[in-house]
């Protein structure tokens, strides 16, 4: 059986149509691990016995603070890549991804924040955790607008791969700040090494709404790059093939 090129995705006239085809498995995928994992999380999880209601936060606390963390190190590779091999798909998918990192990192503050109130009495404390997060969520904001302030793509590329690469270190940072300094934020409930710390229907609802923010990640990354492609590509001849087939379409479906 003869084995499949992945090289050859590199190319963006290869990837798009790729992307395209992906692109509904995994809204698909977001759609339905997210209801089941809302639903096992906000419906049949009990009550903390200690936390009570409140904790019912930890169903997108949890999975946005994974999703914001993990999208970065995604970046990194793809900053990695495209310094090495000079593909200039890595790019696009940079910053294809920095939007959904920077939402995610967002989201993780601020349903920290709606946690800490009742639990800690604060909004906001400057604990080593929350304060690494924040530096990540402004890490996200400044490759978005170094990119943008630089009217040269393959130059805005380099210097956002730079950037990434060189603040990744941060990553981790934030996973083992509990560990390294005095923190309010309690330890990981989940650990390849260790039992999970809460009850089985909590875990499962929790992985599963992080499953469904990993799934929909992609798919809006899948999305976005295909925007990306087609604005830096537009001159090509297989993008110009492309809209007028499209154009072509459209034509036929207005006829009928």
């Amino acid at each position: 059986m003869q084995m499949i090129n992945w090289y050859k995705f590199a190319a963006p006239a290869a990837f798009y149509p790729l992307a395209g085809r992906m692109i509904p498995w995994f809204w698909c995928l977001a759609a339905l691990s997210g209801i089941a994992g809302l639903w096992l999380g906000l419906c049949v999880a009990p009550i903390d016995f200690q936390q009570g209601e409140g904790y019912r936060i930890i169903f997108v606390h949890v999975g946005a603070s994974w999703m914001a963390m993990f999208i970065y190190l995604v970046m990194a590779f793809w900053a990695a890549i495209g310094l090495a091999f000079n593909t200039r798909l890595s790019g696009m998918m940079i910053r294809a991804l920095a939007p959904t990192g920077a939402c995610f990192a967002f989201l993780s503050l601020w349903t920290g924040a709606f946690w800490g109130k009742p639990m800690w009495g604060a909004w906001w404390v400057w604990d080593a955790r929350l304060t690494s997060t924040l530096i990540l969520f402004f890490l996200y904001i400044a490759f978005i607008s170094l990119t943008h302030a630089i009217d040269d793509t393959r130059r805005a590329d380099k210097a956002g791969a730079v950037l990434v690469l060189a603040s990744v270190i941060n990553i981790p940072i934030i996973y083992f700040s509990v560990n390294w300094w005095n923190s309010l934020h309690q330890g990981a409930s989940v650990s390849l090494t260790k039992s999970p710390s809460m009850a089985a229907i909590m875990l499962w609802g929790m992985l599963l709404c992080a499953f469904a923010m990993w799934m929909y990640s992609i798919a809006i990354a899948l999305i976005r790059v295909r925007g990306i492609i087609l604005e830096r590509e537009r001159n090509a001849e297989w993008v110009r093939a492309l809209l007028a087939k499209e154009a072509s379409g459209k034509e036929d479906k207005a006829q009928c």
